[in-house]
């Protein structure tokens, strides 16, 4: 990003050039200096020994010290070292400097944004003045812009900054503003609200875009939505638009409750609503109806009011043990429906079998309030470790009977794939919804073994009243039945015969003898010469484009990632046929020539892509000499555990293109003989893990 001339105007805006320097307070680590100029960390502390005049510390500690950016920048720029920043990441940068903390900048830069999308004339008229003077005029057009979105109410959570609040983040919503002319407003909240919570993972307990789709389906079109635990908004963004919609949000931490409201203005129409207040102690919403209540609570919280109100209207179906906070959450989200509304949480599988929460379990079944329980795979939403539980319940009718059967899902039997499968997770949801939906119509749908049962409320009214899923699902037949395992038996018998042909032949010369030494080049060599170029991944592109990740690479399998929404200055690297994939942490040594079957995928994060040019260099040379062990160790650089391959110092012998086939030649030889392994070994896997389940299950006889 070139910088801003302001020079060129009149005295106002030559007073915001100055004040801006004078009032900028962002401070940047090393790491954001060495993305600024496109360095390692170890290049700044470099420039921080050899020059004098690198800017002093103005914060933060002696091993992580923070400086100005602005004192950055201009010493950046007078060596020569910072030639182009995206506007993104300068914007970035301001906002993790920010002196009152990200997220204090990030309300503040959400505030603007609403200000440039409702009022874009107002921005441009206050964007023309002085620091100082867009200080004190902001607050009064973000009062009324905000005031016209959020309402009036004492206790609504966007809190309008006062001036000198807002002060030092006026050179920040310049750049913010900026940035919203080239990607939009609700594209620019989106990235920095993304990348601030990739920044602080511990801080957010985040639902992912795939679950909160699939609970918002699951509740379908409502006019009023009420999220009681909102988070910073992924469940009520994932609701579908109507016209008169009215989005309700809730959350203990104000920071999180006005980030919703921010967020749920930018991305649509609808009424906002959010409060920033303990919903379980002082509802903000106890006088309305909602049509859906999508709820994500917090697990296993012990203080969350059991004292307090053990005798508070809401606890229809029991009072809540104390720990059973997430049925409190459950009656919390029935009491606020309308008659026939539906209530969505995502639940911690314990819930579902707690002997303490058994007598509250079995009362919403006998009264029809639970509808259904979905196991999700392992992996799907955080914790990544458990395969949460979607339940879905309805607020009973007035003198309806209630159902007789209870929906069970597992998820995981759906497909044979896991919640981090990205590109396996809509076929999964896809299939839940059907079921649901077919339930939801008909009152029952035909079992699937080892995936769903509409199973009968009295059987579930035993001692336990345990709604698991996988325990009360009829099992699948071992391996698909003793058919399926005769064709998996096949299959791997015609692997280890392509493997045991695909063998490599003998190598070497006579004993004793060695090979010269060999002139050696390197891949950074190679790409200031020309012969090939290095492309880094991203995983941004179109959206439904599969993702080639280093798991694929390291295993030999199809594409499985999905790509995520990326900016102009984050364009798709998509791969082609010839291309060398190389994972470059982790430590193991791996390379994988892209074919057809695999081009067009976009690249995912943590690769490196290695486009030669086909003339001077083949792909299986290069591949083969990448995948050394020793070339590995040379080339990587250890930090505590973990190994990062510096790709540019990957080494492969000076030789012309005549003589590169032969290596080429073997080297296809050894990848199609392993990948022949890697079949034999899930084949072999599947029937081992068939047999033993229908021995034990009895639908294999023992002979």
């Amino acid at each position: 990003m070139k910088p801003r001339d302001d020079t060129a105007d009149a005295t106002d805006t030559a007073g915001a050039t100055g004040a801006a320097d004078a009032t900028d307070a962002t401070e940047v680590t090393a790491a954001g200096i060495a993305r600024l100029a496109g360095v390692g960390r170890a290049a700044v502390s470099n420039w921080r020994r050899r020059h004098a005049d690198f800017p002093k510390p103005v914060g933060g500690t002696e091993t992580s010290p923070a400086f100005a950016l602005t004192d950055v920048e201009r010493w950046l720029r007078a060596q020569g070292k910072l030639v182009e920043v995206p506007l993104r990441e300068r914007v970035w940068q301001r906002l993790a400097g920010h002196p009152a903390g990200p997220g204090t900048a990030l309300l503040h830069a959400g505030c603007a944004l609403l200000l440039v999308r409702d009022r874009p004339t107002a921005w441009l008229a206050i964007g023309a003045v002085s620091d100082e003077r867009m200080a004190q005029l902001l607050p009064g057009e973000l009062d009324d812009v905000v005031t016209l979105r959020f309402g009036v109410r004492r206790k609504r959570a966007v809190r309008i900054p006062e001036a000198a609040e807002l002060l030092p983040s006026v050179p920040l919503l310049r750049d913010v503003a900026e940035l919203a002319a080239e990607l939009g407003a609700r594209r620019t909240y989106e990235f920095l609200l993304g990348r601030h919570t990739e920044a602080n993972p511990r801080q957010y307990t985040l639902t992912p875009a795939g679950p909160a789709e699939l609970m918002a389906r699951i509740a379908g079109p409502a006019r009023t939505v009420l999220d009681p635990a909102c988070g910073t908004g992924a469940l009520l963004k994932a609701v579908a638009s109507r016209p008169d919609q009215y989005l309700y949000g809730q959350d203990s931490a104000p920071d999180l409750a006005a980030l919703t409201a921010l967020r749920l203005a930018l991305n649509s129409d609808a009424t906002v609503r959010s409060m920033a207040c303990d919903t379980l102690r002082a509802d903000s919403y106890e006088e309305r109806g909602a049509d859906a209540v999508l709820c994500h609570p917090p697990f296993n919280e012990r203080n969350w009011g059991h004292d307090e109100l053990a005798y508070d209207a809401r606890w229809e179906y029991g009072f809540p043990a104390r720990a059973e906070s997430e049925l409190a959450w459950v009656q919390h989200a029935l009491a606020r429906l309308v008659d026939g509304g539906t209530a969505v949480l995502l639940m911690p599988p314990a819930a579902a079998s707690r002997r303490s929460g058994r007598r509250i379990r079995a009362d919403l079944l006998r009264r029809g309030a639970l509808r259904a329980v979905i196991a999700l795979p392992a992996g799907a939403a955080p914790p990544y470790n458990l395969p949460l539980h979607v339940w879905v319940l309805r607020r009973p009718v007035a003198g309806a009977q209630p159902a007789p059967e209870l929906l069970l899902v597992e998820a995981a039997g759906l497909l044979a794939a896991d919640g981090r499968d990205k590109q396996l997770w809509p076929a999964v949801q896809d299939s839940a919804l059907g079921l649901w939906h077919d339930f939801d119509r008909h009152g029952t749908v035909e079992a699937r073994p080892g995936a769903a049962r509409a199973v009968p409320v009295l059987e579930l009214l035993d001692d336990e009243v345990d709604l698991s899923p996988a325990r009360r699902l009829p099992p699948p037949a071992a391996g698909g039945g003793s058919a399926e395992l005769a064709t998996v038996r096949e299959g791997l018998g015609d692997a280890l015969r392509r493997a045991a042909d695909l063998t490599p032949r003998a190598v070497g010369g006579e004993p004793g003898t060695e090979s010269a030494p060999r002139p050696l080049t390197t891949v950074g060599e190679l790409a200031r010469a020309g012969a090939l170029a290095l492309h880094t991944g991203t995983g941004s592109g179109p959206a439904g484009v599969p993702v080639l990740t280093d798991h694929d690479v390291l295993t030999g399998t199809a594409p499985s990632g999905t790509a995520h929404d990326g900016t102009a200055d984050e364009p798709a690297v998509r791969t082609e046929p010839g291309d060398v994939v190389v994972p470059v942490f982790g430590g193991g040594a791996a390379a994988r020539v892209v074919d057809e079957a695999t081009a067009g995928a976009v690249l995912g994060r943590g690769l490196a892509l290695l486009r030669p040019d086909q003339d001077a260099l083949d792909p299986w040379f290069l591949a083969g000499f990448l995948r050394g062990t020793a070339n590995h160790r040379q080339a990587s650089s250890y930090a505590s555990t973990s190994a990062r391959l510096d790709v540019r110092r990957l080494q492969l012998p000076r030789l012309p293109l005549a003589g590169q086939r032969g290596y080429s030649e073997r080297f296809r030889e050894l990848a199609a003989f392993e990948d022949s392994l890697r079949l034999a070994g899930r084949l072999g896997e599947r029937l081992v893990r068939g047999l033993h389940d229908g021995l034990t299950d009895g639908t294999l006889p023992p002979r």
